[in-house]
């Protein structure tokens, strides 16, 4: 587990990064819906993480609802890959484990 920075980062085993542009000047350029949908996201978003992720799966999916759900996929896999690290094997948000491998 990474040590935390101070501010709202969360607890979370995923990259973080420098912010180099005004984040809030950033977020406040994000369509209106994704600023809805980060405003309940589980992990900490960077506006301009989440503004790529949007772009993909709005090129995939063609509608702005369908590719918020696709975010919701997304971000819930990224859940899944970092409960282990931040909780613990034992944890609900971890996949359970496959017969033949034993947890680390």
């Amino acid at each position: 587990m990474t040590q935390t920075p101070p501010g709202n980062s969360g607890d979370t085993s995923l990259r973080r990064r420098r912010h180099r542009a005004d984040p809030m000047r950033a977020y406040d350029n994000l369509p209106r819906e994704l600023r809805r949908w980060l405003a309940s996201a589980v992990l900490p978003w960077g506006a301009k993480s989440a503004r790529r992720a949007y772009d993909r799966a709005l090129a995939r999916t063609g509608t702005p609802q369908l590719a918020l759900r696709e975010l919701d996929a997304l971000q819930q896999r990224l859940v899944t890959r970092d409960a282990h690290q931040v909780w613990g094997p034992g944890h609900p948000g971890c996949p359970p484990a496959r017969a033949g491998h034993r947890a680390s």
